[in-house]
This record gives structure tokens, sequence and C-alpha cells, in this order.
């Protein structure tokens, strides 16, 4: 047996369209339109005019939502970004983070850079997803815990996986670039709440770029740089590797058990909001809120007192507020600066009291609301349950790209790039027609 990562390439590389599952393929297109609703949005970020100005041209690569070209490794770069600029595109819970925002912008690059098809675009894509997930599984979940943002860190290592796959490098130089990846993982949860989380998407698509390029060019890295001594396991959480959770994983496709946000915040903010919109009670009856979550919410999103649209994405009390006063937290407009220092907002949010409990999942929540004439209410919910009919979620997330996309390409453009999307068009197809330009 090999390093982790070896066994890793070895598995993932020789991937091909048709050895996809139906639902695996169903939700790896999922993921994609998803990701391009997200990202035509979040183009109009002033975080991603700002990356815009510093990197865009000369190149060949579409700057989605724009006009304008890149290099292949900075248009990676600037899409990555663009893609999670909201906190709105899908999350994975053994990733402990967001799959698909560092890994389909290095893929969409290289595949335009090459004009290559379709069904090389979508094995590639669901490679990257697989390898980074299991990683994720291996260092889970304490490397999370110690303030490292997975999406960044093993994001590399995902977006190094899926361009590999693109340039058909064989087992041995698929595990050097999944070397060369985790030697540049960084990103850590201090930057929440600020256009640095963003940048670490986009971070870790250039830089998985750059990883397996550079391992085509026959560069090395040490293919046990993920378990050996001084590697990233010990060094970025002093995690323990267990082999057996691959081994668990075996006959599994994780891209299966995406999880997509229908909330403009912090996925863990979700069941939160969720309890709330399920509890009858006008905001003039509120006497106080209590969210019984998981302790480990504590460190991603309790921002307690969000001065920002971009902190209030994480912030339990002030997400939980939002949804009590009847806001429309799928909105991302709804999260605006002058939004959180209203003084109902604000009001309703000091009455909210986060409560730690050490048994609960990350993604379960319950909400008790006690009137002011001594009534309690009380709703549970837990978002990280994969959806059982992926029919009503392909419903769900072609109205939230419609949403998102047809502020960029007008509703006949974003029902062009929806259906060439979930045709899987080759990608240049799919970066030209991500173009204000495009035309039905």
């Amino acid at each position: 047996m090999g390093t982790v990562l070896e066994e890793l390439a070895s598995r993932w590389s020789c991937l091909s369209a048709a050895d996809l599952p139906d639902e695996a393929a169903e939700v790896a297109g999922q993921c994609l339109l998803d990701w391009f609703g997200c990202a035509l949005a979040g183009s109009r970020e002033p975080l991603a005019e700002m990356l815009r100005l510093e990197l865009a041209g000369p190149g060949a690569c579409t700057i989605v939502g724009t006009n304008r070209a890149a290099s292949a490794r900075d248009a990676a770069l600037l899409n990555g970004a663009a893609g999670h600029a909201l906190d709105f595109d899908d999350t994975h819970t053994l990733l402990s983070g967001h799959p698909t925002a560092p890994v389909l912008p290095a893929v969409l690059a290289v595949a335009e850079e090459r004009d290559l098809d379709g069904a090389a675009l979508l094995a590639a894509f669901v490679a990257g997803v697989e390898v980074e997930c299991r990683v994720g599984a291996l260092l889970a979940p304490d490397h999370y815990r110690a303030g490292w943002h997975a999406t960044a860190t093993i994001g590399t290592i995902g977006a190094a996986a899926a361009v590999a796959h693109l340039l058909r490098l064989d087992p041995r130089r698929t595990a050097h670039a999944l070397a060369l990846a985790a030697t540049q993982a960084a990103g850590v949860k201090a930057s929440f709440g600020t256009m640095a989380k963003p940048l670490h998407a986009g971070k870790a698509a250039t830089d998985g770029l750059l990883a397996a390029a550079l391992a085509a060019r026959g560069f090395t890295g040490n293919p046990a740089v993920l378990e050996g001594p001084q590697g990233l396991a010990q060094a970025a959480g002093g995690v323990q590797i267990d082999r057996s959770r691959l081994e668990r994983l075996e006959s599994r496709w994780t891209i299966r058990d995406t999880l997509f946000k229908y909330h403009a915040a912090c996925y863990l903010t979700h069941a939160s909001i969720n309890a709330a919109l399920a509890l009858d009670v006008s905001p003039e009856q509120i006497a106080s809120v209590e969210l019984h979550v998981g302790e480990d919410l504590l460190k991603v999103c309790n921002i307690a007192e969000p001065a920002t649209g971009l902190e209030a994405k994480f912030s339990l009390r002030a997400t939980a507020a939002m949804a009590l006063l009847g806001d429309d937290t799928t909105d991302m407009a709804a999260y605006r600066d002058d939004r959180m220092v209203a003084s109902d907002l604000i009001a309703l949010r000091d009455k909210v009291r986060v409560v730690p409990l050490g048994d609960r999942p990350t993604t379960r929540s319950k909400v008790v609301v006690t009137t002011i004439d001594g009534q309690k209410l009380q709703a549970e919910h837990d978002t990280g349950i994969p959806a059982t009919d992926l029919g009503l979620q392909m419903a769900r997330l072609s109205s939230k790209f419609h949403g998102l996309a047809a502020q960029v390409l007008g509703e006949e453009g974003a029902e062009h790039l929806r259906r060439a999307v979930l045709d899987q068009a080759g990608g240049r197809v799919l970066a030209e027609l991500s173009r204000p330009s495009a035309r039905a």
C-alpha cells in the first residue's frame, strides 16, 4: 500500500464520465449549475472587481460574468473568488467546506484553454470532489476545529486532482500534483466575514491548477506530505490519519451527498433559520430566543454584533433575528450593511442567546422562543441530510439559478446557460455563455 495521496491518485486519475452512476452525474450537473449562478451574481461584488483590476488580461480564459479574459491561472482565481463571494455555494459535511468552489474554476479554465468537451470536464470535476471529500474525511474534524478553512486547504488538493485528471496525468504524476497542492494549502477561519474568505476559494483553484501543471512537467513533491512526519495532517491540527476512513468510503460517491444552500449565509446558520421560519410568532410577541446548536459553531458563525452584511452571514443571532422578522434570507440583497444596524433587527438580535451543546451535530439546531405572555414555542431542523428527491432539488436549484444569473445575463441568457450546463456542453461553450454579451 502506498501513501494516502498515491492511493487516491491511483483510484481517481482514471475515472471516466461513463463510470459515473446516474445520481452522481445528476448531482454533479446540479453543482455546476449552482456554481454558475453564484459566480455570475458574485462577479458583481466589490471584491470581485478589485481582483479583476489586479489580475484581468491578457489571456484566453473567460472571467465569468464579464467580457474580459485572463490566463488560465488568473481566471481560476478570479472565478473561484466570485463563486464564493456570496457564500451561497454548495457545501459538504465530509469536507467541512465548499466542494465546488475551489475545483470547478480550475477545471473550467483548463477546459476552456484546451477546448475540452463536457465529458472530460464532468469526469475531472467529479474526480476532484471525490478526492477532496476523502481528504476531508481523513482530516476531520480536528483540522477544521484548529482554525483551518478546509475549502482553502483541502480544496487546493481537490483542484489539483481535477486538473491532473484533465491533463491525463498518470497516477504517479497525479500523486505529485496532490503533494504539490498540499504543501501550498493555506487559509484560516479567522478570515470569515471578510473578503479574504472568497479569496481562499480562488487561491485554492489557482494553486491546485499550478500544482497539476508543474507535475505535468515532471516537478515533484513528497507523496507522503499528508500523513508523514511534519506533513499537513500533523502541522495543521495535529491530526492522526486513520486510513480505515478511506476504506469505509470505498463504494461511496460522495458527490451524491452534496448539500445546497437556499439561504445566502454560512451553511451552519441554516438549521436555525429554518427552525425559526417554522415558528408562527410575531416579532412583537417575542421576549427571548434560544438557539441550541453544536458548540463547534461558536468558532464559525457566532459574530455576536455584525456591523456589515458579510459579517451577518456568519452570525447565528442576526440570521435568526432576520428570519423571525420576515426578512428574505434567501435573497443576497437582504444582507445589506444598513440592514445590520437597523433598530428593529438589533432589538430582536439582542434577545437571541446561543446555547452551545457538545453532543449536537453542527447541522442541527433547535430554536426556542419565549413570548411576552410566557409561552414557549420551539422547532428543530437538521440541514445535514442530503436530498432524496433529486427532481425537487433540481427545481429548487433552477429557481435559485435564475434569480442569480438573470441579474447578469437576463432571463433568456440565463435559461440558455442553464440548458447548456445540464447538457454538459464543452468548457469553452460554458465559459462563453456566462458572459453578459451571450445570447440565446
